[in-house]
């Protein structure tokens, strides 16, 4: 019986190892910049910017960034370690200390945003991994993913409070205006991610 070949679609290095060779520093890179990422999104958290209808942070347009730029793998790392810093009741979260710290601060009416972060960033390093970067449609696609996912997860979990109605006007539609502002910020630097050297 004749064998069948699978071809796969190579995997890009991704946008970081530009900037940091994957080849210097190990495992001490990885660490360092897993803990970079983590604290980025701690600042976003805490940053507002003034918008209509409602103060919008830079949280997910880090995610966008960290999703893109550091791949699958080290993209997941980062979330994921900002997640447990947030789990062991450092304020890393938006809304922390007022609000609560912790897992139960976790699990309240926002804790479906905090999982698509991580699932989104996931996804677009995937995504990032197999080329998307390279053509802006695609890139374009991505980042729309990358914003999408957090969205629908952190609707789907607040409607289980408060029902899908409310949920979606209490937890997206004022997020629309930012966030679309956010996406634009993130696609105007689409230009550079194609013109980044790849390690070979």
């Amino acid at each position: 019986m004749p064998s069948i070949a699978i071809s796969r679609s190579p995997v890009e290095a991704p946008l970081i190892d530009s900037l940091w060779p994957r080849a210097s520093g190990g495992a001490l890179r990885y660490a360092a910049l897993a803990l970079a990422g983590s604290l980025l999104l701690w600042l976003s958290a805490k940053i507002q910017v003034p918008l209509w209808p409602v103060p919008m942070t830079m949280q997910s347009f880090v995610v966008l960034l960290i999703g893109a730029g550091y791949g699958l793998r080290l993209g997941g790392a980062t979330v994921a370690l900002y997640l447990a810093e947030g789990a062991l009741g450092l304020p890393v979260l938006a809304g922390t200390p007022e609000k609560g710290v912790g897992l139960a601060y976790m699990m309240g009416p926002t804790g479906g945003y905090l999982v698509g972060f991580l699932l989104a960033v996931v996804a677009m390093g995937r995504l990032a991994e197999r080329g998307w970067l390279r053509d802006w449609k695609r890139g374009g696609a991505l980042l729309l993913i990358g914003s999408a996912i957090p969205l629908a997860l952190g609707w789907a979990w607040l409607a289980t409070f408060v029902g899908a109605g409310k949920a979606f006007a209490l937890g997206v539609a004022p997020f629309l205006v930012g966030g679309a502002v956010k996406l634009a910020l993130a696609a105007s630097l689409l230009p550079l991610a194609r013109r980044a050297p790849r390690p070979g």
